[in-house]
């Protein structure tokens, strides 16, 4: 069974930082795109950045030249190193990964959330 677990959320006040880690785990073959998405109360979930295996990413507007995506496929983890924090980025966070389980199958998989509270 494959999980993505993060870590890494919390609250700060404007301007101050934090950073996300996500890990796959459990039986799989290879982590393909890995990504974070944010939803804040009454929105849709959106994409803050992707970064593919071969380390292309893609980021928001909304958060360029603040956020920076990682990974480390040694460890099957992603990072979002989230700077200059503001208000509105205030969401929970979720990590999403593609898998390939097996030779057949690649699935699209979810964390469970970590909850993100700037303040002024």
């Amino acid at each position: 069974q494959v999980q993505l677990v993060e870590s890494g959320g919390g609250a700060v006040q404007a301007g101050g930082s934090l950073r996300l880690s996500c890990v796959a785990s459990g039986n799989f073959q290879t982590v393909y795109t890995m990504g974070w998405y944010r939803q804040a109360p009454g929105n849709q979930r959106e994409l803050v950045a992707s970064i593919t295996r071969d380390g292309n990413r893609n980021d928001a507007d909304s958060v360029k030249g603040r956020f920076t995506i990682s990974r480390d496929d040694a460890k099957n983890t992603v990072y979002l190193q989230m700077n200059s924090l503001k208000p509105e980025d205030t969401a929970v966070y979720f990590c999403s990964a593609y898998i390939k389980i097996n030779f057949y199958t690649t699935n699209h998989f979810w964390g469970q959330g970590t909850q993100v509270t700037v303040s002024l």
